[in-house]
């Protein structure tokens, strides 16, 4: 069998030279947004609202656990889609800029309580909802850690 000999000064590399590979390592490139910044602006507002719709019906569905539609349940629905609205572009504002810790933390606050609101209307026990809650934020807190803390510096700054 032929095999073709190496090159002068070793093995040839995808991305070419060792000097060109490492001033590429410093700078990535990053995917072309192909949104302008008032779609940013406006999906910073329109996805958490919703979020929040959709979270407010499933919270006022369970609720009512299959029985007629009633005021309550409907100012239920609604005051609960507010809140986590709120709070979700309060987090999307907020916990980007604390430390990578803090940061996860708070999202991870967020999910373990919106879950367990929502768990607690289906009828189950306060001691079931509390430790299915702390069961889903413990794999929220370990998701979102490993997340920021490869793709963080301990100051917030993204990495990739």
């Amino acid at each position: 069998m032929a095999h073709a000999a190496p090159a002068p000064g070793g093995m040839s590399r995808p991305g070419g030279t060792p000097e060109i590979a490492a001033r590429g390592s410093e700078r990535r490139a990053r995917p072309p947004d192909v949104f302008d910044a008032r779609t940013h602006r406006v999906a910073r507002i329109a996805v958490p609202a919703v979020l929040g719709l959709v979270y407010g019906y499933w919270v006022a569905a369970d609720s009512r656990q299959g029985g007629a539609i009633t005021g309550g349940n409907l100012l239920l629905g609604w005051l609960s889609a507010l809140v986590f609205a709120v709070v979700c572009v309060a987090l999307l504002t907020l916990a980007p800029r604390m430390p990578r810790e803090v940061h996860a933390l708070l999202w991870t606050a967020f999910t373990g309580i919106a879950f367990g609101f929502l768990y607690i209307q289906t009828g189950h026990s306060v001691w079931r909802s509390v430790m299915m809650s702390l069961i889903v934020a413990g794999c929220t807190f370990v998701t979102f850690f490993y997340r920021y803390y490869t793709r963080e510096d301990a100051f917030g700054h993204r990495v990739r």
